[in-house]
């Protein structure tokens, strides 16, 4: 009830699969692990960031906009997903897009994400990595007024108390789930970076009072304000709610450790897990987000983090078009003189 008073438009396949991963749970022999296919969201490849997009772009409706305004890496799966939502609905998208790694497959400048936002007719914009993305996009909104327009800013990675209510949902669509089939929840565990969906499940199991363990996988650097965008988030989320009294900030759990040297850039730990998912589960994962997501999942299992009793749930964030800008990753082994 308390999640109905927003305006929402529908774009994602909803509720996502919850599957269990039963030879990864006997290979590590811990506690069941379960996924939670939100790369199954259905919007141009699908991704977490439709839960996001269907209340924000709700609010942009409503505040009379034509346009919308979004920022991120040049891979970014966020503003594609925001190219995508913003068609079905009719309004013009830019992008501004930064590049944070000199990675060296051509593919990074051709393929994966940027060909779908190419595909999807997004204007783009590529500001200096050194240029705050918050401010490119206010001075591009400024100059969009100017023109006629009526932009509406989405931050980088949708990840405001707006767009947090995406995953305040699906804290309880995974809890309605889980009591179908039976299992008892200790954690979800996910890749987190711009904090929006982590803050958002925060606010989500403490709207339904459940004793879930919300943990985020760093997926970049430590970064020493990450807990800070979580928490405003959380508490922000909370507070559209009418919950807003209740403390949030101080449960915030990030795991760091699996980000490698730099966002976007491959670890042996990410591409062991890839192959390994892979070949146990069939299951595809990406190099930036959920392949060091899923790393850091194993590791914690292995240092006997969780109650082997209750079970852990993986969230797959999506950011499968990403794998294929990394192509020397897994190049093919084809037989000589094929």
């Amino acid at each position: 009830m308390a999640l109905s008073q927003f305006p929402r438009v529908r774009l994602a396949h909803l509720p996502t699969p919850l599957e269990p991963l039963e030879r990864l749970s006997g290979e590590l022999g811990g506690p069941p692990i379960y996924i939670k296919r939100d790369d199954c969201t259905g919007l141009a490849f699908g991704g977490n960031k439709t839960r996001k997009l269907e209340f924000l772009l709700a609010d942009a409706r409503t505040a009379g906009a034509d346009t919308v305004i979004t920022a991120g890496g040049l891979q970014s799966n966020h503003v594609r997903q925001t190219a995508a939502a913003a068609n079905r609905l009719g309004l013009a998208c830019h992008l501004v897009l930064q590049r944070y790694l000199d990675w060296p497959d051509s593919a990074y400048l051709e393929s994966g994400n940027l060909l779908l936002d190419a595909l999807l007719g997004a204007r783009i914009h590529v500001a200096p990595p050194d240029q705050p993305r918050d401010q490119v996009m206010a001075h591009l909104a400024e100059r969009l007024s100017a023109e006629g327009a009526q932009p509406y800013i989405i931050p980088a990675g949708g990840s405001n108390a707006v767009g947090g209510l995406g995953y305040a949902a699906a804290a309880g669509e995974i809890l309605d789930q889980a009591e179908t089939v039976g299992i008892d929840i200790g954690a979800v565990v996910f890749a987190t970076a711009s904090g929006g969906t982590q803050g958002g499940l925060m606010a989500g199991f403490a709207l339904r009072e459940a004793a879930v363990e919300v943990i985020g996988i760093n997926v970049d650097v430590q970064d020493p304000e990450l807990t800070d965008k979580v928490a405003r988030v959380a508490e922000g989320t909370a507070g559209l709610l009418g919950f807003g009294d209740r403390e949030l900030a101080g449960k915030v759990e990030i795991a760091d450790g699996y980000g490698g040297e730099a966002y976007g850039l491959p670890t042996p730990k990410m591409l062991d897990t890839l192959r390994l998912l892979a070949r146990l589960e069939g299951l595809v994962l990406d190099p930036v987000y959920t392949g060091k997501a899923m790393a850091g999942l194993i590791g914690l299992v292995r240092q006997g983090r969780f109650d082997a009793a209750r079970a852990v749930v993986f969230i797959h964030t999506g950011g499968l078009p990403g794998l294929f800008a990394y192509p020397s990753l897994f190049p093919p082994d084809l037989p000589p003189g094929t």
